[in-house]
């Protein structure tokens, strides 16, 4: 019996664990996403508030809905691209670490 309740807790520690490094990958990821997204938004913004003032043509076809949806866009589109690669990679590091320790575990 002592047996199964060490097991039991050996298991909900695992659990534990596992939840809080998921936490923290998804942390990292949502902060590097931000960043690309601010850096993203400011590099969109500049040419394209430019291209407003001083091309006649996006003068005339670009609103300021069309100028935000492209900002927005691009944005949007490096928050989630770079919060996937951070994910990605921590799950992968921690992946490389698991499969050493395990090797290491049945070689001792």
């Amino acid at each position: 019996m002592a047996k199964g309740i060490d097991q039991q807790s050996l298991t909900e520690s695992t659990t534990d664990q596992r939840l809080a490094m998921a936490k923290q990958y998804s942390h990292e990821g949502v902060i590097a996403g931000a960043k690309a997204a601010v850096i993203a938004g400011v590099v969109t913004a500049i040419p394209t508030i430019a291209s407003v003032r001083r091309f006649p043509w996006a003068r005339a076809n670009l609103n300021y809905t069309a100028q935000a949806l492209i900002i927005s866009t691009a944005a949007g589109a490096a928050y989630f691209i770079v919060a996937d690669k951070a994910v990605l990679k921590s799950a992968r590091r921690n992946s490389i670490n698991n499969k050493d320790a395990e090797i290491h575990s049945f070689g001792a």
